[in-house]
């Protein structure tokens, strides 16, 4: 049982509730997911399933589309409608001011990671802060926002309502983003909705329900898929079991990682050795 599965989360289930479910469905520990997604959020959560699972870290960096849906004038302290209600504010923004926030955020910049996250500082997790009223600095991390599109406005009596999609780089918290816009726009904001539409090439269109996956009504993404992209070197049975073995092999390309196979079979991704950089080195083995 080895592949990934690209299911469609529902909403009020963590990512970990998830992966218990299909550690029953399929009677494996050996599972994990490339990526969390809020309770409150729906949508693409790739899954490793079996041998796959040396892949998690590479499907975790990929690059992720979203549809959210944000409320601006109302402040949380989760960041998202299920939190405490901070503050609040009469606030009507214009649709071309919005646009012009939105794009200055394109590009990298410094976040603020959310209180309300699994994010360690000295061995306790944030929200752990958080719910014991300890205060605690927040870190900033490095996030790349690389696609925003302004997809509909609409006003209540005091709110302006906003839905974007975007694409931003592994570890962006959209509700962080949010929030960010709404301190471009003079005002505060929070998350009611988000929809996860794109890991990667991995799309909501093909996603399965976890009531189709436990009707065994779903199909594997080979292991094979992930590793078309990378540059493949075919090598002799003598220097398969040098890699089976983990040694260190010299360096005959620039480009990085490379795929080794026998008989086109994957046996291993290496990455250049950062102690002899004429040599590479196992990075994840197959």
């Amino acid at each position: 049982m080895d592949g990934i599965l690209v299911v469609d989360k529902p909403a009020g289930m963590t990512s970990r509730d998830v992966v218990n479910i299909l550690t029953k469905v399929f009677h494996t520990k050996k599972i994990g997911h490339t990526g969390t997604l809020d309770p409150l959020a729906t949508g693409v959560l790739v899954v490793c399933v079996g041998k796959s699972t040396k892949l998690v870290e590479i499907l975790t960096s990929l690059e992720k589309e979203y549809i959210l849906e944000a409320e601006l004038g109302i402040a949380t302290d989760t960041l998202d409608v299920t939190g405490k209600v901070l503050q609040k504010e009469k606030v009507h923004i214009s649709k071309e001011k919005i646009e012009e926030a939105l794009k200055s955020m394109l590009g990298t910049y410094l976040q603020e990671v959310p209180i309300y996250s699994a994010v360690k500082i000295k061995g306790k997790k944030l929200y752990e802060y958080a719910r014991n009223g300890e205060e605690v600095e927040l870190p900033k991390r490095e996030v790349n926002i690389q696609e925003v599109e302004l997809q509909n406005v609409s006003y209540t009596e005091e709110q302006t309502q906003i839905q974007v999609r975007v694409v931003v780089s592994k570890g962006t918290y959209i509700r962080a983003f949010i929030r960010d816009l709404a301190n471009k726009l003079n005002t505060v904001g929070m998350m009611t909705s988000l929809k996860r539409t794109k890991q990667g090439k991995f799309q909501v269109e093909d996603a399965y329900s976890l009531e189709k996956i436990e009707g065994n009504e779903y199909t594997f993404v080979p292991i094979e898929t992930v590793l078309k992209s990378y540059k493949r070197i075919e090598v002799s049975l003598e220097e398969k079991q040098k890699i089976q073995n983990g040694c260190l092999l010299l360096k005959s390309e620039e480009e990085e990682p490379i795929l080794f196979t026998y008989q086109g079979i994957p046996l291993a991704l290496y990455k250049t050795y950062e102690k002899d950089t004429q040599y590479m080195k196992p990075w994840k083995m197959l």
